[in-house]
């Protein structure tokens, strides 16, 4: 598919807003009729409402009060904009908790959190659930004919932290029955309970958490995005009863370790995410860049290329970090461009007006204290919404990546949660940016999958660290490679299984056969240590000379691999470094140790020459520069964005282009600012 349909179909055009709490005002309604007037000089569109706002709807069990959102929604409609509409279980009233404490949380040590903060619900309890189902069906019956309902924005950041109320112990040894077809003898096998005497004689008997078994406590964290996954479904039922046609969304959080967001996809219409990089906190801006683009492009593969919507992302400041510096001028737009260029239809913003008291009052909002549009950063945000006005025709596209590197929790969570050979600074997503960040930076489009996804698309299969292997996925690489394909994988590959029980036979397991070598031991090196590589010449993979590694360091054994590169210090000097083993019809490279910088370049260069990986622009882009791509499969859409303070040239050769914001040709040069962003296109 190149285009996939709008996120509603209602609006057909890119969504700017973002989230409006109008009931902190309910006392000073004058503020609501000046936001429809800055909503409108701001070019915003479409407000998230109801976020918090369950008192507000809800002030006495039972008794309803939807009169101000009925204004609100009213005045929304009135000025051509939409609303995101909220269900508001993201934060219980304070009436419910007193009434009915079990909604509250209770901690690993038995006691019961009280009544505050927020996202601190216990997900199983039947009278939550049971007061969500009202709430949410009420809204859904109010508001479903309503003009203004785009979509629904079900509760606030699910967070995948734990409640060990009996409830939730009992609903988790109910899983495990239904996971281990009721037979404990299995569950003891495959979480290897003998050891240290933890056999299980009866379900009862479970009770996490034990960071001693490694299996349980796998499970357990599978269980709480089964749980959450199963919340929400509940919470959306009403929705999904009254307004079949109204998308249904929730807003993840990137890489968030606490929720496996592959299998909560599933459930959404649409992807949605919060967005909260730390730019300025180091000179190298285009570094946490890379890290956004790195989740930008997990969202979009979740639901396999479908646009995503950017729930939140801050127009200027952020709040919680140790120093919450300002955004520099030009940063903000260049931010956004970067989210449409890698999938997002829409623009969002926390928040829309700042509020006067509680922890957020100094985050950033598109209207701050003053209450006017005389602000830089008003004038930013309303250039953009100008700017997504001249979009139209990259609504709903896509792109169709031919590289893909492995992300996934699971194998997040086994890593984590092992103990050895390194028990700090494991770094699995990180190492997983480090690969991603040569394509970025060579403008070379990539999707983040897990290993359930789909290879046969990929000309270049990259997985860092895959530790675990579930069932069916070596046989999966194995035939990619076969097929033709070129997979990398690097140190602690192919350990354990989906329970975390070591592979017997050798590692690196069931990839063995395909990599060619046999893994011994592994080194680990203290943060400030490093040993050298030497490539081998000539070198097939444009390796040359000598690299830096450190931390981890396989001692390996090539047993039908080709040798790329060797240790040249350490009592393993000599032993293979980097391996290349041909099967089939194409290769399997091992990385044996975690090399610097210069390395992954060298290495990813020649690979995207070797297997004739397409570039978005036919030239070497500057370091902090990327360029990225949208396709209908007529035009290409190409998004030049600078995250560095230094203006830059860019040589674009020979090909024609169109500036897509103000129609005029671009040939050859093309001049980037600092923090600038360019969208061009051709024909395809």
């Amino acid at each position: 598919m190149d285009r996939y349909p709008p996120i509603n179909s209602g609006y057909p055009h890119f969504l700017h807003g973002g989230d409006y709490n109008p009931d902190q005002w309910i006392k000073t309604p004058e503020i609501w009729d000046e936001d429809m007037r800055l909503m409108k000089l701001a070019n915003c569109n479409t407000m998230s409402i109801g976020i918090f706002s369950w008192t507000s709807y809800e002030p006495e069990e039972g008794k309803f009060k939807f009169d101000w959102l009925d204004s609100i929604m009213d005045k929304l409609a009135a000025n051509g904009a939409y609303a995101v509409l909220a269900t508001p279980s993201g934060s219980k009233p304070a009436w419910m908790s007193e009434k009915y404490p079990q909604v509250c949380r209770v901690k690993a040590d038995g006691t019961r959190e009280a009544h505050g903060g927020r996202h601190n619900h216990c997900r199983t309890s039947p009278i939550y659930r049971e007061k969500c189902v009202i709430i949410n069906t009420e809204l859904a019956k109010r508001y479903k004919n309503h003009p203004a309902l785009l979509v629904w924005h079900v509760s606030n950041e699910y967070n995948g932290d734990p409640c060990y109320c009996d409830f939730c112990l009992e609903a988790f040894r109910q899983w495990l029955r239904v996971k281990y077809n009721n037979d404990p003898d299995k569950l003891n096998n495959e979480w290897w309970t003998t050891f240290w005497n933890h056999t299980f004689t009866d379900w009862s008997q479970i009770i996490p958490p034990d960071n001693s078994i490694h299996g349980l406590m796998l499970d357990w964290k599978r269980f709480l995005t089964h749980q959450t996954i199963d919340f929400f479904k509940t919470e959306s039922a009403p929705l999904r009863e009254y307004t079949p046609d109204v998308p249904v969304t929730t807003n993840f959080m990137g890489t968030y370790p606490g929720l496996d967001y592959w299998k909560f996809a599933k459930e959404v219409d649409v992807i949605s995410w919060d967005s909260y990089p730390s730019y300025h906190d180091r000179d190298d801006d285009w570094k946490y860049a890379v890290e956004t683009s790195f989740s930008h492009d997990i969202n979009r593969c979740l639901k396999g290329g479908q646009p995503f919507m950017q729930m939140e992302c801050s127009p200027s400041v952020q709040n919680w970090k140790p120093v919450n510096k300002l955004k520099r001028p030009g940063l903000h737009r260049t931010e956004a461009l970067q989210c449409i260029a890698h999938g997002s239809d829409t623009i969002q913003y926390f928040q829309w007006r700042k509020s006067r008291g509680g922890s957020e009052k100094f985050h950033g909002a598109v209207v701050d204290h003053c209450g006017h549009e005389y602000t830089r950063v008003f004038r930013e945000v309303a250039g953009v919404g100008e700017t997504l006005l001249k979009l139209d025709d990259i609504l709903g596209t896509t792109v169709k990546p031919e590289t893909a590197v492995i992300y996934d929790w699971e194998n997040r969570w086994a890593i984590d949660q092992t103990e050895g050979p390194r028990n700090e600074k494991k770094d699995y997503l990180p190492a997983c940016v480090a690969h991603y960040r040569q394509f970025w930076s060579a403008g070379v489009p990539v999707d983040v999958i897990n290993m359930d996804c789909s290879f046969s698309t990929y000309k270049l299969l990259i997985a860092p660290m895959l530790y675990m292997l579930r069932p069916g996925v070596s046989e999966r690489i194995e035939r990619f490679v076969a097929d033709g394909g070129t997979f990398v994988t690097t140190y602690l590959s192919g350990i354990s299984n989906e329970n975390d029980l070591c592979f017997l036979g050798g590692f690196p397991g069931p990839l063995r056969k395909l990599l060619g070598i046999w893994a011994e031991e592994i080194d680990v090196l203290y943060d400030d240590e490093k040993t050298i590589i030497e490539a081998v010449e000539p070198n097939p993979a444009g390796l040359s000379g000598k690299y830096k590694a450190g931390l981890f360091c396989d001692i390996i054994h090539h047993e039908h691999a080709e040798v790329l590169a060797v240790y040249k210090n350490q009592f393993y000097a000599g032993k293979p470094a980097v391996t290349v083993n041909t099967f089939g019809k194409g290769q399997a490279y091992y990385v044996a140790s975690r090399n610097d910088e210069r390395f992954l370049r060298d290495f990813y260069t020649c690979q995207i020459r070797k297997l004739n990986i397409r570039t978005v622009v036919r030239c070497n882009l500057p370091k902090g520069v990327t360029a990225q791509m949208r396709s209908d499969g007529k035009h290409e859409f190409i998004f030049l964005l600078n995250f560095t303070r230094d203006k830059y040239v860019i040589d674009l050769g020979n090909e024609l282009f169109r500036d897509i914001e103000n129609g005029s040709e671009v040939l050859s040069h093309l001049e980037l600012p600092g923090y600038g962003s360019r969208i061009i296109t051709k024909p395809v």
